[in-house]
């Protein structure tokens, strides 16, 4: 009997035949969840009252009441989207007596910002290019401005008074 060592890098294709398998097979499927999961994060940041509820929990952590008076928003409205929010796992709850306190949680905006890293390059330079423009287009309003209100000077004859005579 022969013993044979199994090789997980090729596909078994029948008593005799073994060809590899495609290298991409694991990681394609890997790459389709993950773009799943960050289309997932941006369908849920999309929404402008759930950007709003995170941007007040940026500063501290707030009660469902505190965000419902700060965001004149109904109060199921505003835990129908921390719900959904604290199930793709942007904010986390603690309880306090009878409130419940919601603050960030650090790692989704850590991943969000881990993958756009690699598109920083493609805008980064064409902000730094307009940020020149307006600070040049400012520089030139500032000198228009200034000659606008600096009076120039002209020259005039001065009018050298006489006395008057006295009669």
């Amino acid at each position: 009997m022969r013993s044979m060592s199994i090789d997980f890098s090729q596909q078994y294709d029948g008593p005799t035949a073994w060809r590899p398998l495609p290298v991409y097979a694991l990681t394609r499927i890997c790459c389709v969840e993950y773009i799943k999961r960050v289309e997932s994060v941006f369908a849920i940041i999309a929404e402008p009252n759930r950007r709003a509820i995170l941007s007040l929990l940026v500063s501290s952590q707030q009660s469902v009441g505190e965000i419902e008076r700060q965001l004149r928003m109904p109060q199921p409205t505003v835990s129908k989207h921390l719900r959904v929010l604290r199930d793709a796992g942007f904010v986390e709850s603690t309880v306090d007596a009878q409130r419940r306190l919601y603050r960030l949680k650090p790692e989704p905006f850590e991943e969000l910002d881990a993958w756009l890293a690699r598109f920083r390059r493609f805008w980064s330079a064409h902000l730094d290019a307009l940020e020149r423009h307006l600070d040049r287009m400012d520089h030139d309003r500032m000198d228009h401005y200034r000659k606008d209100i600096t009076p120039t000077k002209k020259k005039t004859k001065e009018k050298t008074t006489r006395p008057k005579p006295r009669t």
